[in-house]
């Protein structure tokens, strides 16, 4: 008997059907505007597919699918050179280098899979794990077979849909939280989040705003953006080559393609000293929520005008200013997010490597390569 579930996979955003747009209405990130983003300007290493999931035709789930070849990157990152950091990235690309995602790799939270609730999610689980499949297979058939397969970004209680017998192959796993920052009903202006700090973090906010008096800090358009995309892409990389861990770089036309595609959406913002930019962030609207993008800086400068502190500073002061409830702070760098206010929330992932005996070594190995970060959570309201 034929079941009534299914999917489809798409290898292009014109060819995904309108009923798509039901279910991505919540998420900016699953919008077509959005999707148009990633099939123009995702890092060279990186392909994407998405996929429908169906029951009798009708779309009960979305996702995004990344297919990343890390042999292609340069450099997992500059920042640490233990030996451990050398055997990881040997390993990574010896074993390791084709990597499908099910999800969004360049964003944190979920943001890469939306479910309808007209079905049991066993149900939906179930066809996703399909689709996973047939997109291994499809990249197997174009010499690309993936090593790893990753589900990534769940909460906790999300994580349990996948407590089922398809998924039992695979590693749970959690590594840096996705750090959020909840604004209080009481903020109505920033001075109000400001009042709330306690002394400690006031004085914080006060020899930051100090040091950065200097400072011109301007909303940049479209115009302007491809007027300084050299210098954009260099201080974006100036920080990405200090990560960790990088499994892709952005190129340099990136943040002009998203202001086409999202425009009032995406927000730009440049720091500049003396007529000189000297740094960036950017934001994304998404529905109640203010996402945190990439960013970039002249690390001197950085430690001079503590520059990346005032950056959490103006998201938070436009976040309430403009009645926002939550903004998505992403990973990196938590203890000084922590200083500012925003939470730790867990995130989890599977993980499972597509060779059965390497497979056996993921649990085991996990957390030799992704140690856990040490870091002191602070509470610097009153």
């Amino acid at each position: 008997m034929k079941s009534l579930f299914s999917f489809k996979i798409y290898d292009t955003v014109r060819d995904i059907p309108a009923e798509w747009d039901i279910l991505s209405k919540k998420n900016i990130f699953l919008s077509r505007d959005y999707l148009r983003i990633l099939e123009t300007a995702a890092p060279e290493n990186m392909s994407c597919r998405f996929v429908t999931l169906l029951h009798e035709q009708e779309i009960i789930g979305i996702c995004i699918s990344q297919f990343l070849d890390l042999s292609q990157i340069p450099s997992f990152g500059e920042r640490d050179h233990c030996l451990r950091t050398k055997i990881r990235n040997f390993v990574f690309k010896k074993f390791g280098s084709k990597v499908l995602i099910i999800g969004n790799n360049m964003l944190t939270g979920q943001n890469g899979i939306a479910f309808s609730k007209k079905v049991p999610r066993e149900n939906t689980i179930k066809v996703l794990k399909q689709a996973s499949n047939a997109l291994e297979l499809l990249y197997q058939k174009q010499g690309k077979k993936p090593h790893l397969t990753i589900f990534k970004d769940f909460s906790a209680t999300q994580l349990k849909d996948f407590d089922t017998a398809e998924f039992d192959s695979f590693y749970r796993f959690s590594t840096q939280p996705n750090m959020i920052f909840d604004i209080k009903d009481s903020w109505e202006t920033f001075d109000n989040y400001l009042a709330d700090l306690n002394k400690k973090y006031r004085d914080q906010y006060k020899r930051a705003r100090k040091k950065s008096d200097s400072l011109h800090k301007q909303k940049m358009s479209l115009s302007e953006i491809q007027k300084h995309k050299k210098e954009i892409h260099d201080l974006y990389m100036n920080v990405a080559k200090k990560a960790a861990f990088n499994t892709f770089y952005l190129g340099e036309n990136h943040f002009e393609i998203f202001k086409k595609n999202l425009k009032d959406h995406f927000l730009f913002y440049g720091y500049f000293n003396e007529n000189k930019l000297i740094g960036f962030n950017t934001l994304i609207k998404n529905g109640s929520d203010i996402d945190t993008y990439f960013l970039g800086y002249d690390e001197d400068c950085q430690k001079e005008k503590m520059l990346y502190l005032n950056m959490l500073y103006d998201m938070i002061g436009y976040s309430i200013n403009k009645k926002y409830h939550r903004i998505i702070f992403a990973r990196t760098a938590l203890e000084i997010k922590s200083s500012v206010g925003a939470k730790a929330v867990a995130m989890f992932g599977l993980i499972r490597h597509n060779n059965p005996v390497l497979n056996l070594l993921v649990s085991k190995t996990f957390n030799y390569f992704e140690p856990k970060i040490a870091w002191q959570e602070r509470n610097p309201f009153k």
